[in-house]
């Protein structure tokens, strides 16, 4: 792969909700100025005029789930991106796909304990609302890790900075 294509490529950010893709999106975003900084679940947002928690409430997790994949594979086609996703983009494997065709993807990892303390007081997460915050995201990373892990890089986040996880991606992605 010549090095324009290779440095074309979308950097894609997955992990559980709270992990800090967005906070490292946005400062991969001023590192590297060649990429577009694209939230998934904004341009969702932007795209139906509604809350993510509202599209959840009105219209369900599945109905979401579809405007996630066909946002995801708008995306994937194009390059130069940094793609934050939601922490359930990779529950459909046409999404991993998708997103590996014109992009690295890096799971970004931290425990229970940490990405509970990172969203204590988080209301706009639809599917950590009103439950157990702590049994709900054990039960999500239960179904999940393996998902995680076709990310073509593992990155642990627990006890780093946003300045420091960026730097180990950047150090990945232009190998």
């Amino acid at each position: 792969m010549n090095e324009n294509k290779k440095n074309s490529k979308n950097i894609v950010l997955t992990g559980m909700p709270g992990v800090g893709k967005t906070s490292v999106g946005k400062y991969l975003s001023r590192i590297r100025k060649d990429k577009v900084l694209i939230d998934t679940d904004k341009e969702i947002e932007k795209n139906t005029g509604l809350k993510i928690v509202d599209i959840f409430a009105k219209k369900g997790e599945m109905y979401f789930r579809d405007l996630e994949e066909n946002e995801v594979k708008k995306l994937s086609n194009e390059v130069n991106l940094i793609i934050t996703t939601g922490g359930g983009t990779i529950l459909r494997e046409t999404n991993i796909n998708n997103l590996k065709k014109n992009g690295v993807i890096f799971y970004l990892k931290a425990d229970i304990a940490v990405l509970l303390n990172r969203m204590e007081f988080d209301k706009s997460r639809p599917l950590l609302n009103d439950v157990s915050k702590e049994e709900k995201l054990q039960s999500l990373l239960a179904s999940r890790q393996q998902l995680y892990e076709k990310a073509d890089f593992v990155i642990d986040t627990n006890n780093k900075s946003v300045k420091k996880i960026a730097e180990e991606i950047l150090k990945l992605y232009e190998q």
